[in-house]
This record gives C-alpha cells, structure tokens and sequence, in this order.
C-alpha cells in the first residue's frame, strides 16, 4: 500500500526496490576503491556543496554507511570560533585535509565564503571576490601535492526545496537539520543564485572543475553521484592473497557464563 501511494505522489521517483538493488552494487565498489586508496596511499578530497535542502547529508551519508570511518572520514564544521576568525581564512579547513589512504568528505567547505557568507552578509563583497580569486591557485595547490579533488554542486528547485524544508518542520526526525539560517536563507533564492554563478565563474577550472548534479529525486542523485565519483578516482580490485574462511570455532560451554538477567535491555519489540 506505501508503494502504491509513493508512486501516485511522484511517478517518476526512483523505486526503493530498484534503488536499493542499485546501491548495493555501488557500495561493493566503493569497498573495492577504499581497499585501492588504503593500498596505494592516495588522497581523495571530495567538497559537496548546494543549497539548504539539496540533499548534500543524505548522499555522504549513502556513500559512507558501507564503508570504514577511519578511511571515509567527513569534515562538517560549525560555524567558526572567535579564534578561527582571526586566522587565515583556509586555516580550519587545512586541517581536515586528507592523508595518504584517506578519503575526506567535506560537507559544505572552504566554499561557505562564496556562498552562504557572501550571501547572509558574514563577509564583505570584497572578501568574497577575494577568495574567489585565490581559490583557483589553493586547490591547484592541494593537487600538485598529490590530492585527488572532487567538487559536487547539488542544484534542486525552488519548488523541491520548499517541500524538503517544510517536510523538516513536521517530521520529528528531521527538525536537528532545520536551523535559523536555513530560514533566513530561504528567502534569498536569488541572491544564492547570482552567488553560485560567481563561485563557477570563478572556480571552475581544469585542474578542478564543478560537476552540478541534478537532486529532485534523492535516490536517483545519490546513485549518480557515487557512480561518478568512482570514475573520478581510477581503482582495481585488490586479489586475495588467500581464500577466507572461518576458523573451526573451539569448543562451547565449557564456560559457565553469570547470569546477568536483571540487566537485561526489556524486548518491548
């Protein structure tokens, strides 16, 4: 009955059933290139950036939950402190770099001065224009020193944002994603617009281009970016060195355990 009413609400979103089929595959890759960069050493630098509500959370958090924390490691930084303030503007995002076997997920990153500061007025035009200017040369930086740079735009309408946003304030689930500036910020479409065609104008290069991926349908997104994402970073399956199997276990209950009934979890499901 849910699948009859999810398909009768947007005939054109993606099956869970197919989807989940699709991601599966997608994640046993995504194993394949973690064991590759472990491997190899390599360092993989991935910026996810987009507006409030484009599905940035959702698609990092497809990407890791097959995959190992101390590998696919995800910088999501707070506002700055009064400290960080008064350093280099990268310095904080520096940081968080990757190190060799290291993949580094940056939910929203050194882009915030190009986009949500530019916009809510946290930063001086001039400041902005300035960034925009040099960050060309920082990430030509970043990968002359061996960093594989990945940058996603996440581009989803007016119409899906409003829904996605509203959808935080009703569903308990979901309220920890809604903050004040994503409310201040809902009434400036356009201003975010005209901002992002700068941060591209600027930004876009050779050595590190934009790629904007189209996020109306979060199933169809998430599986279009991993699937990009793993021809961004060429890997091969490793060999086994040997099959695995397991071990003959020992043999059980010659150990009497202590009955620990009173601290229980009660099974109320």
């Amino acid at each position: 009955m849910a699948k009859k009413k999810e398909k009768a609400k947007n005939p054109e979103r993606m099956p869970r059933k197919d989807y989940e089929s699709e991601l599966k595959a997608l994640h046993v890759e995504l194993v394949k290139l973690q064991q590759w960069v472990v491997a190899k050493g390599l360092k993989v630098c991935v910026i996810f950036e987009g507006r409030d509500g484009a599905g940035k959370g959702g698609t990092i958090k497809a990407i890791t939950e097959r995959v190992s924390p101390r590998v696919f490691r995800v910088a999501a930084l707070p506002a700055p402190t009064e400290r960080e303030k008064t350093q280099m503007y990268a310095q904080r995002y520096i940081q968080h770099l990757p190190s060799a076997g290291e993949v580094v997920i940056f939910d929203r990153s050194w882009y915030n001065r190009a986009g949500v500061e530019r916009v809510m007025g946290f930063c001086t035009e001039e400041q902005a224009d300035k960034f925009l200017s040099v960050v060309p040369h920082f990430e030509k930086m970043l990968i002359e020193s061996g960093i594989i740079l990945v940058k996603y735009w996440l581009e989803v309408s007016a119409k899906e944002q409003e829904r996605r946003l509203t959808d935080r304030i009703t569903d308990g689930r979901k309220i920890w994603k809604l903050t004040p500036m994503d409310l201040k910020s809902f009434t400036r479409w356009d201003d975010y617009t005209r901002a992002r065609d700068k941060m591209f104008a600027a930004s876009d290069t050779s050595w590190a281009p934009w790629y904007v991926a189209q996020s109306e349908d979060k199933r169809k997104v998430r599986l279009n970016i991993i699937s990009h994402l793993l021809e961004q970073v060429p890997y091969e399956e490793l060999p086994q060195k040997h099959k695995i199997e397991l071990p003959k276990r020992g043999r059980i209950g010659r150990y009497k355990s202590t009955n620990y009934t009173s601290r229980m979890v009660p099974e109320r499901f």
